[in-house]
Parts: structure tokens; sequence; C-alpha cells
């Protein structure tokens, strides 16, 4: 018998790839600030790809009629609605961007009094005389960026620039309409995470670019018009603002019928436009979070009435913009947090009850206790007993404590998950709570002692006990690993949070049957949110049962879930599908997934998971290209050039795979991802040396770096068996589930003759892998060198009756048995 398991072999192990699908997230309704990306992967012109199966099926419905007309402009609604067109006209709605104007500046600001100092230049917004430019710098070189267009205006305004290539830039100054004063966009937008350091961008970034990043929510009919070889945009839209069409779908069949039709003494059924009234509230719900929510595009082709997933995917609280209990800590918009509300979560209630049409509140702050009516007529008729503050007082409305508002980049944003304050989870995990946001001289510590004093039941414990479950997963502490697989999918726990933690289980350790099973479970959830992530989950754990599964969901209603269904299953070649049916409905998806990433041509990341895609699916040509250009739109990406490397060497050109890391160096120095792969790269090709300088650098640039550790032991093992030994102890120390490492850790032991540490290390293993067949092997035959057979003779005793391991391994144990019995 072998003294190691195969799956210890002592070769230099590579990653097939860094990293999964990028969420390329865009800005909505609220303000300006930064996408965050996944480090991930990419490519050249996204290929071909058929129509989106969605969108090849007509939809009946009010919807589908009226995009098979065409848009009239808001204007056209002014004769039959004009007190609706003047609401709309002067809301934010309507606002959401205008052209500026020496008229706005004088009506909406005042004068910057001193510059606003970036990266060592002043910036000043001159607007006073018919002005209207931001300087750059002073003196002689002084630059004037005009300022052509104004978005916001709620808390503040920003300013768009015409820029090289067509694009609208948001200026670096903005306006805080509450302080009346000017501020630093970029450096607004910093968030203060617990845990990591964040820094502006340069103002002009991509990132502030209108064409892309704003996303069709502050104008209306937008048509990007990028081009991906010049990378040049020709940006056109029908109306400045949010307009009627917007919601009511295109107007000029309804203003030909109600013009001509009706006083003809014709009336038609078929008003000939979306009437919002007919909608249900998760059609409601689903029309507002298109702007209203930090999301991921899948399509340009959303109509009122639509599905929301079926055409965006949605940043959840896996993500760090959110604290761990899910409280707001960067800009996240509104609909992450309502999904979690159990007030939205009844079903009955949309944003109409509590907001106008237009955007405006449906009651003033004085009267906001009548939004939480009808449900709740008994709390509104006697607030004092259940909030614990006197009657009329700012604390006894209901909003003050459910709805409390925090602020980040000038922005003020309402918390509309509706939950009680936790002051528990601030002591935890520094998340506001909204007695702390009014009581500011007093701490968490007085907040959290005042409320269980007030409440017998402790509310708060199933917060704080989600919240310590995804906080472990996100910065992989795995000891709580079987709670997590069980909250992924536990009935009682809304969708936002089962999804948040898949997502955070996508990369945990241990037995992939466990994740697999819980992947599987979450599959059959209600929530398209919840599938979504559960489909996305089995991508590196294929097998018959999850592959049956996968191409089940590549036919599911929703079109996020069969996208993400159909990336799971990129790995799995036609051949291997035996039915037609559903290699057609796995086509079907790929399609869908192709055309979403095609939805943003201009954003790197769409490129790069198409990159990934192919790698996948072998087809390593395809997947250079893709990563290749997602580093020429984005060059400071590190991602798409690391997996570029990888296409490369599978594509058997190390000279380009090299070079494709260098680059990645040179964007970012010192990065961990590119030394490591760099280090593997120089192994393959015969460098030891180079190799191990590469990853000790990786390793002392993340010391959580597993993989560089375990490779550094296997160079090290012709010259040091000892330091091969602290290596993969090193490793297996990281990552202390890891089979591969305890198996290489304990055959370098034996290597290096210290057989006792080498059963140690096996039978330490075993104890908690009991049905590990390789490493049982391995201990059976350390324990026979060592002339200890009673003990090798236990040890297949117990394997052969050990119903966990697969039947021709115990009876190959029970053979074993019988060799060493007299």
């Amino acid at each position: 018998m072998n003294a190691v398991a195969s799956g210890s072999d002592s070769r230099i192990s590579r990653a097939r790839r860094l990293a999964g699908l990028i969420a390329a997230m865009v800005l909505a309704a609220g303000g300006c600030g930064t996408r965050t990306a996944g480090t991930g992967t990419p490519s050249v012109a996204v290929p071909e790809a058929p129509p989106a199966a969605g969108e090849q099926a007509a939809k009946a419905g009010p919807a589908t009629k009226a995009a098979e007309a065409s848009f009239a402009g808001s204007a056209s609604c002014v004769d039959c609605h004009q007190r609706f067109h003047e609401l709309w006209a002067t809301s934010r709605h309507g606002l959401a961007m205008q052209p500026y104007t020496a008229e706005f500046a004088r009506k909406e600001l005042t004068a910057q009094a001193q510059p606003v100092v970036i990266g060592g230049k002043p910036y000043r917004a001159e607007i006073g005389h018919g002005k209207g430019v931001v300087r750059e710098g002073d003196g002689p070189g002084a630059k004037d960026l005009p300022i052509a267009h104004v978005l916001g205006g709620k808390n503040a305004y920003y300013f768009l620039t015409p820029m090289d290539r067509g694009r609208l830039q948001v200026l670096p100054v903005a306006y805080d309409v509450n302080k009346r004063s000017w501020y630093d966009t970029a450096a607004s937008g910093v968030r203060h995470f617990p845990d990591r350091t964040d820094a502006a961008l340069h103002w002009t970034d991509r990132m502030f670019t209108f064409n892309t990043t704003c996303f069709n929510c502050h104008v209306s009919q937008l048509a990007t018009n990028y081009d991906l070889g010049t990378d040049t945009y020709r940006t056109t839209w029908a109306e400045a603002g949010i307009s009627c069409e917007s919601c009511h779908g295109p107007a000029a069949e309804h203003v030909r019928v109600m013009t001509h039709e009706k006083p003809a003494g014709r009336t038609s059924k078929d008003l000939k436009i979306i009437r919002t009234k007919e909608f249900s509230p998760s059609q409601m719900n689903d029309m507002c979070a298109t702007c209203h929510a930090k999301m991921v595009p899948l399509s340009t082709s959303f109509a009122p009435g639509d599905a929301f997933f079926d055409h965006y995917d949605l940043v959840t609280l896996e993500n760090p913009d959110y604290y761990p209990d899910g409280r707001d800590l960067g800009e996240n918009y509104t609909y992450t947090s309502w999904l979690s509300s159990p007030c939205a979560k009844a079903g009955k209630l949309d944003c109409n009850h509590c907001h106008t049409g237009s955007g405006r509140p449906r009651f003033s702050m004085a009267e906001s206790d009548k939004s939480c009516l009808p449900c709740h007529q008994k709390l509104v008729d006697d607030p004092a007993p259940h909030g614990h503050h006197a009657k009329g007082s700012e604390g006894n409305r209901c909003v003050s404590c459910h709805m409390p508002t925090t602020r980040f980049a000038a922005m003020g944003r309402t918390d509309h998950s509706m939950r009680p304050p936790t002051p528990a989870t601030t002591l935890a995990f520094k998340s506001p709570n909204a007695c702390n946001l009014c009581h500011k001289d007093r701490d968490a510590a007085w907040a959290d002692k005042v409320v269980r004093e007030w409440y017998s039941r402790d509310y708060q414990a199933p917060v704080l006990a989600s919240a310590r479950l995804l906080d472990d997963a996100r910065h992989d502490r795995w000891g709580g690993l079987p709670a997590m697989l069980a909250a992924a999918v536990d009935p009682a726990a809304d969708s936002v949070w089962k999804a948040s933690m898949l997502s955070a289980l996508h990369g945990a350790p241990g037995d992939p049957s466990a994740r697999a099973g819980t992947f599987l479970k979450a599959l059959d959830d209600p929530s398209p949110l919840v599938r979504s992530r559960a489909a996305s989950g089995l991508t590196n754990l294929l097998s018959q049962e999850t592959a049956t599964a996968l191409l089940k969901a590549s036919r599911d209603p929703s079109r996020l879930v069969r996208i993400r269904a159909a990336q799971s299953l990129a790995a799995v070649p036609d051949g291997a599908i035996a039915d037609r049916s559903d290699r057609a409905a796995r086509e079907a998806a790929v399609g869908e997934f192709l055309a979403s990433m095609g939805a943003r041509p201009d954003d790197w990341a769409s490129h790069a998971n198409v990159g990934n895609f192919e790698m996948e699916r072998g087809a390593f040509d395809r997947a250079a290209r893709e990563f290749e250009v997602a580093a020429r739109i984005e060059p400071r990406a590190v991602g798409p050039l690391v997996n570029a490397s990888l296409a490369y060497s599978n594509l058997q050109q190390p000279d380009r795979a090299e070079a494709a890391l260098r680059r990645a160096l040179e964007a970012e120095p010192g990065n961990a991802s590119a030394l490591f792969n760099l280090g593997l790269l120089q192994a393959e090709t015969g460098r030891p040396a180079d190799a191990e300088k590469s990853l000790r650098a990786a390793i002392g640039r993340d010391p959580h770096l597993a993989a560089a550790a375990y490779n550094l032991g296997v160079l090290a093992a012709s010259r040091d068996k000892a330091e091969a030994v602290r290596w993969c102890r090193k490793a297996l120390d990281i990552e202390p589930t890891s089979t591969k490492y305890a198996h290489a850790l304990a055959f370098y032991q034996q290597d290096a003759g210290d057989l006792p540490a080498a059963a140690k290390t096996l039978g330490d293993w075993l104890s908690s892998h009991p049905a590990d067949a390789d490493a049982i092997a391995a201990l059976g035959s350390l324990h026979e060198r060592r002339g200890d057979r009673a003990a090798a003779a236990r040890l297949y005793r117990e394997a052969s009756a050990n119903p966990a391991i697969p039947a021709e391994v115990r009876s190959s144990m029970a053979a074993e048995l019988r060799r060493l019995q007299p």
C-alpha cells in the first residue's frame, strides 16, 4: 500500500482561475459614489449572442402592449393631466437631471467661499454673472470645466461636464443643499470600514462617468451608444429627469386614442398606457427598485410591470458596504433593506403607500405615523406604551425608531428595513442604531441596557446571532460553518439574509457535499434572489446530482436564476448532457448570460465575467481576448490580467502569461495574487529560485495565502525537508479543513523521517474526518512501518465498519485486517 494518499502529490499546485462572477454594480438614484467590483477575470468584444430567452417570448399584459408603441414625451400629458404634470415637473423625479442655467444658479446655489483642494489642485465653482464653470488650478495654467447638467437636489447637487470621447463626467466639487456649501465629490464617498481602508478615486475615473455609472436613473429612454473599438460614447436620451413614460410606458398611442377616439364618442377599454394602479405590490415595488436599488443590470429592456429579477441582480449584505447586521455603511439606496422589512415581506405594502408617484412623502413628518395605518392602528393611536417616549416628542414617532436616517456622502438615507433599534449590534459591529442617533450624548451600552429593561423579549438576540454568522463568513472564520449552512436555508429567515449567506459561503472550506447539499436545498427557495445565489454556489461543486439540479434551474421562471445556472454549468460539455431538451435549455440560458454581459459593454467587469465563463468552457483563446479587453477598459484592474495569464498558460504561451502578470504588478505593485501566480509560472518554467522569491513575496503581502505556503513547501522539499514541513504546517494552520494540506504535511513529515509526527498529523485529521479513506490507508501503512501492527489492525477494523466509507474501500480495509491477523 502507498504510504501517502494520492491527493497529496508533491507537484506545484496552480489555481485554475482566481475569480468568479464580478458584481458590476451601478449607482442608482440618490447620489454619486463608487461601485465596488470583486477581483476577477475578463475579454475583447462581447461575442454575438442569441436574444435572451425571456425577450424572445411575448409577454401578455400592458407593458408589452405599450412597448409596441412609441414615446411622445411628458409634454404630451399636460392637456389632460395638468395638475399631475405640475407635481411631477417640480419633483425630484422630474428634476433628477436638468440643464445648468444662470437662473438655476441664482435660485439654488451660493458662491463658493474657498477653493476645494483635491490632489494638490484647487477647484472652485464660478457661478456668478452668467458663469457656469469649475475652475481647475489657478494662475495662467488654470482650466475652466464647463457645467452642462445638474443632478439631484434633495440633499446635494452634482454637476456634469462634457469631456473627450463623448463622456459626461461628474465634476470634482458638489453642493450640499442642507449646509449650503461646496465639497469634494469623491472624498465624500470614502467608506469608513471597521477592518480596512478606503480611498477617494480621482474625479476623472470611470466610476464618475455619467454615461455608464448613473445607468438610466437621471434621464429617460437613455441610449448609451458605446463603441468598444474606440472607447467612445454617443449617448442620447429622450428627456432629462424621470419622465411620465418611465413609469407609464410609451404614450404616443395613448395620446392618439384619447385625442381622436374619445371626442368622437368611441371608448376603448384598452387606453394604450400602463396603469400602475392595476399593479400588484410586487410590480410597483419592482418598478421603483430599478432606480432605488444597488444592483447589477442584466438587460436594458425593463418595462413597468416586469419582474425586477428578470432584469437585475441585487447587492446584498455580504458586501462590505453593509454592516453585518444589514444596516447601511456605504450608499446602498433602498431596495435591499426594503426586502428585509417585515412590512414589505407581508406582501401588501408598496412604495406608493408612503410616497406619491412623483416621489414625495405622502405624509408630512408631523403626520408620518399615518404611513403605518391601517396595519398598526392600535400602536399609532397610543404609541407611548410601545415606544417609551413622551407623547408628541420626536422619539414618539414610528419612523424615529424604525426608519432612522443616517448620512453618507452628504446624502440622507432612511433605513427601510423598518426593524427596531439594536444597540447590541452597535456594540458588536459599530453599526448605527436609532437610539444613539438621537441620544448622541449616551453610548450604545446605555441604549442596550435601556431597551432590555423596556422589553422582556430579547428581540436583539436573533439579529445579533445572524450578524455574527455573516461577519464570520465575511472574514473567513469558518468555525461555525455547520450553523452557517443551516441558517442559509432556514425557512424563517428573510430572502436577503439567506442570499447574503449563500454568497458568503461560496468560498467556504470543508466537506463539499455539505455545501452542495445546502445549495441544492436553496435552489427550491421561493425567492429568485436566493435561488440565483444557490445556483452560483454550485459552480465548483459539480456532480451528477448538482448538474441535474442546475439543468433544471436553467428553466427557472426567473432570468437571473437561469443566467447563474448557465454560468455554473459552463464546465459541463454538451456531450455530457444526454437529454436534448436539457441541452437546449442550457444553451438558451447561455445566450441570456452573454446577452446580460452585453448590456454594459463599457464595463470591464462584463468582459471579465465572459472571460471567466470561456475559461470554464475551455475556450482559452476567447477567454484571453475578453480578459485583455477588460484590462484595456480598466488598466488598474489586476484580476483580468492575472486570469489572462492562466488562459495563456493553457494555450502553452508562457511568455504571454508572464507578460500579463508583469503588467498586473505594474498596475498594483505587490499584488498577492499576481505574485502568487508569477511564482507558480516560474516554477513551471524551471526557475525555482525566482519562484520561491515570488511566492515568499506573495505570502508576505497576504499572510493568509495558504496555497503560497504549500507551494513553498514543495519547492523547499528537495533541499531542506524540515523547511518543507514548516511551510506545509503553515498552510494547514491557515486552512485547517484542507484535506490536501493535511495529507501534504504528513507526507513531508514522513519524508523527513519523523514517522511519529506524520502518524499524529493523520490521526488528528481522522479524528475530525473519519471517512477519509486515503488518510486511513496512509496511517495504517505508517503504523505497520513503525511495527505497531495492533494499531494498524484497530484502524482497519474501525474503517471496515464505518458506513460513511464507500463499500469497496471498507472491503479493502477488511482485507488488510485479515492480512494482519495470524
